[in-house]
């Protein structure tokens, strides 16, 4: 069976001269307490023939509730340590994450407690300079950011 495959928008700026993109921190209590190596580029599984940059759009709008304009750059696949593999478009846009609205996924928690809580998918959402972003960004998407400086070089 075919792996699933993901696409995501990662929406950069330029702030006081530097290059800053935007991350989001994933929500529920597995993510709570981790910051280092826990911030994702907004993205999401491809439904059926969708175009990935179509689901590119639809999952940062379903994550963040922005639904961003203009022209993507595509910043090409890479295969994450779960095997997924990740499609990612760079878009130009400056937006402001104090207005993140994400949807919500429902989980049992505690483990093997019988309750259901719902959570976030994204908890919040920040803008970060590249030295930081490498820090804060999941492993297997970095290769994205240095993509992105090599682009906009």
């Amino acid at each position: 069976m075919p792996s699933k495959k993901s696409a995501g928008l990662l929406l950069y700026r330029r702030s006081g001269g530097r290059l800053e993109v935007l991350l989001a921190h994933p929500g529920g209590p597995y993510w709570r307490r981790r910051d280092a190596g826990a911030w994702s580029i907004p993205k999401g599984e491809i439904e059926g023939s969708e175009a990935e940059e179509t689901a590119a759009r639809r999952e940062f709008a379903e994550e963040l509730g922005y639904h961003p304009q203009g022209e993507c750059l595509p910043l090409g696949d890479a295969k994450q340590p779960s095997g997924k593999l990740v499609t990612i478009f760079a878009l130009l846009s400056d937006w402001e994450p104090g207005r993140l609205v994400s949807s919500s996924f429902e989980i049992e928690w505690p483990p093997r407690s019988g309750c259901t809580q719902q959570y976030p998918e994204v908890d919040r959402a920040e803008w970060f300079s590249l030295d930081i972003a490498r820090d804060k960004i999941l492993k297997g998407q970095a290769v994205f950011l240095d993509r992105l400086a090599e682009l906009l070089d």
